[in-house]
Order: structure tokens, then C-alpha cells, then sequence
């Protein structure tokens, strides 16, 4: 069966890291259908990770999780946003990986921070990141302020985001529509307006229309 493998990084109980995680997991599997599903949370590895890192030995819970993700046909990544970047706990267990662990692995990005001013840490911390890993991140990321979890706006990200995923790990079709619609440029931008008649509209002197150096 095809493997999802979804890595929280949540520190507090309940965590609204760990609430948009199980929402992208929910969404992933209703787009794609059945799944193996296993959830990674980082917070009751620390102590581990943070052994593993000093002496390069792994304690069993920490092998089996990085086994999964080693294994998995896809990623979703969430962490909080500390200091304007993943948090030390979220790096610390993609430090501790073995090297070409994510090659090729499809991985939707995820964040969670208080507010907004945050909503960039996907694209100047994250993605480069999972580019350097050499996993394939999926084109939409999915960051979500607090304010964000009483909104509509986040389900819409959430079902795209979820719906690339599923792409990216071999779906090709499904009833929902998210993943069968794709956006065309014939269809997302209006025909594009003759260079004169936007002089016209302009009010560019005759001689401009004319002119080829203008």
C-alpha cells in the first residue's frame, strides 16, 4: 500500500501544528484514497534526537520513525515558526537522517506561527531546505496563523496543497476534481490586447504608433 508519512514538530498538547498536519493528512488521503498513514510526532523524541546527534547512535524510537520516512511514497512536513524559521526540534531530526534519505520524495511543506508576518518561512526556510535534501516539494505550501484556523481561506490551501501531494505520489485522477483540474494558460488569462490599442487607450501621439524605435 502506498505510504504517507506525516512529521509534526509541535511542542505544546494540544498543538496547532499538530492540528493542520491531521488536516493535510485527512485531505491527502480523501484526495488520493486508502493510504498507509503514520505520524511522526518530534516532541516525545527530543531527548533522543538530541542523544542521537551527539553521538550518532539512534534509540529504537527515533530508528523506527526515521525508517518510515526513509520508506515513505510521501512527506507532510509541519513545524512551528521560531525565530523566523523551522524550529530546532523540526531540524534536529532531518539533521540526524542518513544521507540521501529523501531523494526524490515527494513532501508538502507546512507551517504554523501566531500571526501572519511569519507567512514567508515556507519559501526562505523550508523549501530550500528539502531542495537541498533532494526531496520534490510540492508548488503550494500551506503556513497558517492562528487566525487562520477560523478562516475559509485555509481549507482552499489545504485541498490544493493535498492535491499536488497526491499527484506527485502517483494519483491521477479522483472524484473530488482537485486533482484532475489543472489551470491552462488559455483559460487563466484573458487573449492578450494588440500593442496599438494599448497605445490607443494610452493616448500616445500618432507618431509613436508609427514609430518602430519607440
Amino acid at each position: 500500500m502506498t505510504s504517507l508519512v506525516v512529521v509534526s514538530a509541535g511542542l505544546s498538547n494540544p498543538s496547532s501544528t499538530r492540528l493542520l498536519a491531521d488536516r493535510l493528512a485527512t485531505a491527502t488521503v480523501e484526495t488520493f484514497g486508502e493510504l498507509d498513514v503514520t505520524h511522526v510526532e518530534l516532541r516525545g523524541l527530543a531527548h533522543q534526537l538530541t542523544d542521537q546527534l551527539l553521538t550518532g547512535f539512534p534509540a529504537p524510537e527515533p530508528a523506527a520513525a526515521e525508517q518510515a520516512v526513509r520508506e515513505a511514497d510521501g512527506l507532510i512536513v509541519v513545524t512551528p515558526v521560531f525565530s523566523a524559521s523551522y524550529s530546532g526540534l523540526f531540524k534536529t531530526f532531518f539533521d540526524v537522517l542518513e544521507t540521501g534519505a529523501l531523494d526524490g520524495t515527494p513532501v508538502l511543506l507546512a507551517a504554523t506561527a501566531g500571526t501572519a508576518w511569519h507567512s514567508l518561512v515556507i519559501e526562505h526556510a523550508l523549501r530550500p531546505l528539502f531542495a537541498y535534501l533532494h526531496a520534490v516539494t510540492v508548488p503550494t505550501g500551506v503556513f497558517a496563523a492562528t487566525s487562520d484556523f477560523a478562516g475559509t481561506d485555509l481549507g482552499s490551501r489545504v485541498l490544493r496543497a493535498a492535491g499536488e501531494l497526491a499527484v506527485l505520489m502517483g494519483k491521477t485522477g479522483g472524484s473530488s476534481g482537485v486533482v484532475a483540474e489543472r489551470r491552462h494558460v488559455d483559460t487563466d488569462l484573458a487573449a492578450a490586447t494588440p500593442f496599438e490599442q494599448l497605445l490607443r487607450q494610452a493616448g500616445a501621439p500618432s507618431s509613436a504608433r508609427t514609430d518602430p524605435t519607440v
